[in-house]
């Protein structure tokens, strides 16, 4: 059956659960005489058979909207908990394909950085929002722990279990610290087995450690067992928050530019270090005099060689015969660009020829930069300097951190009928919407009744179960991501990671605050935070200054997953710290 016909079982599940039911409950009433056995009052009621204390005919549970199914039962609210779960994550799966449809058709940017990040977190948002909105203050208040368990249980996922996995069915040989894209020779090799990252999938690491920040500031008034300025800690809290949300956002729709940028820097590095090896080639290696300074003589009469016609100056067919020659096999090199980014740093005279005394100040000013990079190495053989090299290998590796032109670039491949798969991608968001908004209520609600016929803290149940149902889409994509075992999938998979963690930080958490502080409930999750927190910064750290993940490392991802959740057990429910 497909998940249509699914969906449909379902919904006439629920129409037809939805129709009054009564029952009669069978108590244990004592004989009047005490001679005569009821059959009932002698049963002992083993405590170790019973998962609540016996119901009253009077106590019922509330169905949601008028009309859908409730049940105090424990067999009847896991039912309800895996059908609403299936329905939330019906609902993460249309947002998720949607807003690929809708990237597809307008490409990232403002789609990308903006409304992409804020529809992945809208069916843990939405769950969250409707935990803290039901009923009395006091029903709220015992609601919203699973607002909190979900929060704190789709970060811990997210940084454990699904990024332990992609490291597992992405790894590729490693060689020289780098993985090779597509090998996978060493099998299960803890040390030579891993998966690389670009430089950016760092930046999103450390975005998402400081992301955290929300988090220190609503926490510090119980950590300085202060009573007074709580209400006033979420305030700030929620605003400094919503200025994150704000500020990432904008950095998301600028990020490809910014990327481009870098590329463009890195490629006019590249030729700046392919001229001067090739210099130092034809010089053979006396480039330098003997006290490492530039050496202008033979600076000339590299001039020499290079000026074909011999009428003092380089044109821009000269120089673009000079970076044909040296074949930048590295980069897939624009040449027009190329040259004329050398005119512009050489041509002080914007004559657009290249002087011969230009020519030298400029190899000069490129010999100190590379100098300054790559620092002053003597060769021992040779008795020249090595920087240039140094300064080459160092550029080599700079470009292949930033990633390549694939991954910024912002033009979209035309698509056939686009009009129609704007329609498609309108619906599906739409429609994932609606169930997203319809389902969370009763979501909770089942949630809290589960937790009450078995007597288990609700947050246990939606700090476990909840994100199994919202995060199942981006795991899902995430894994098939990092299967294709190359970096710039990999770099998109783990960014995508922390992009989904920076969202819960930000925007669940301004919508939980928010919620703190307009229904004036009690802040009281200090081992929940503590759990995010850690989780947070251990994996932050780890990931914001490397970029290659050896296989070892995906087992400090799963040991960290029964680490927090026995953290919060032990913090909250044995020493009774709130």
């Amino acid at each position: 059956m497909t998940a249509k016909h699914y969906l449909f079982l379902f919904l006439f599940i629920f129409c037809f659960s939805s129709f009054p039911s009564h029952a009669r409950f069978i108590t244990g009433r004592p004989s009047p005489t005490g001679l005569l056995s009821d059959g009932i009052s002698t049963v002992k009621n083993l405590p170790y058979l019973l998962l609540k204390p016996p119901v009253s005919a009077e106590e019922s549970c509330e169905q949601s909207y008028g009309f859908l199914p409730c049940t105090t039962t424990v067999l009847g609210n896991m039912f309800l908990i895996i059908v609403y779960g299936y329905l939330m994550y019906l609902a993460a799966t249309y947002l998720s394909y949607g807003s690929e449809l809708l990237l597809e058709i307008l490409g990232p940017g403002i789609v990308g950085g903006l409304f992409l990040p804020m529809l992945g977190a809208l069916p843990d948002a939405m769950l969250i929002l409707v935990s803290g909105l039901s009923g009395t203050a006091e029903t709220a208040q015992s609601q919203v722990s699973v607002g909190m368990g979900l929060l704190a249980g789709s970060t811990v996922m997210l940084l454990t279990v699904i990024w332990g996995s992609c490291i597992i069915v992405g790894r590729c040989d490693l060689h020289d610290s780098v993985a090779i894209d597509g090998t996978n020779t060493k099998g299960f090799n803890l040390k030579e087995s891993g998966v690389s990252t670009d430089i950016w999938t760092c930046y999103a690491a450390r975005i998402m450690a400081i992301s955290v920040i929300p988090f220190l500031i609503v926490q510090l008034p119980q950590a300085l067992s202060s009573t007074s300025g709580r209400h006033l800690a979420v305030l700030i809290a929620l605003i400094i928050s919503l200025l994150m949300l704000v500020s990432y956002c904008v950095y998301q729709v600028f990020q490809p530019w910014i990327q481009r940028r870098r590329l463009a820097f890195a490629k006019h590095k590249h030729v700046i270090s392919g001229i001067l090896r090739h210099l130092k080639k034809h010089a053979l290696g006396r480039l330098l005099t003997d006290d490492g300074e530039p050496d202008t003589e033979i600076i000339r009469k590299l001039f020499e060689t290079i000026d074909e016609n011999h009428d003092g100056g380089l044109s821009p067919s000269e120089l673009r015969a000079l970076i044909i020659g040296i074949r930048f096999e590295e980069i897939d090199l624009d040449q027009d660009d190329a040259v004329s980014k050398v005119i512009a740093d050489f041509d002080t005279s914007r004559d657009n020829l290249v002087q011969e005394d230009e020519f030298v100040e400029g190899i000069t000013k490129w010999i100190n930069e590379a100098k300054q990079t790559g620092g002053a190495y003597l060769e021992s053989n040779t008795g020249t300097f090595k920087f240039i090299d140094h300064f080459h290998q160092q550029t080599k590796r700079e470009h292949a951190l930033l990633g390549s032109e694939e991954q910024s670039d912002e033009v979209v491949e035309n698509v056939e009928n686009p009009r129609w798969i704007s329609i498609k991608a309108v619906l599906m968001l739409l429609l994932g919407t609606l169930i997203a908004a319809a389902f969370a209520d009763p979501l909770v609600d089942a949630v809290d009744n589960f937790s009450e016929a078995t007597s288990i803290p609700s947050f246990f149940i939606s700090f476990i179960a909840l994100p199994l149902a919202t995060n199942s889409s981006e795991a899902v994509s995430a894994i098939i991501f990092a299967s294709r075992k190359k970096q710039r999938t990999a770099s998109l998979t783990f960014s995508e990671l922390y992009g989904a963690v920076t969202m819960n930080n930000v925007l669940c958490l301004s919508v939980f605050l928010a919620l703190v502080y307009v229904r004036g409930l009690t802040w009281d999750f200090s081992s929940e935070v503590l759990v995010i927190l850690i989780v947070c910064v251990v994996m932050g750290a780890f990931a914001s200054f490397r970029t290659t993940f050896p296989l070892w490392t995906c087992s400090v991802a799963y040991i960290l997953y029964p680490f927090s959740l026995g953290l919060v057990y032990v913090l909250d429910y044995i020493f009774g710290w709130s």
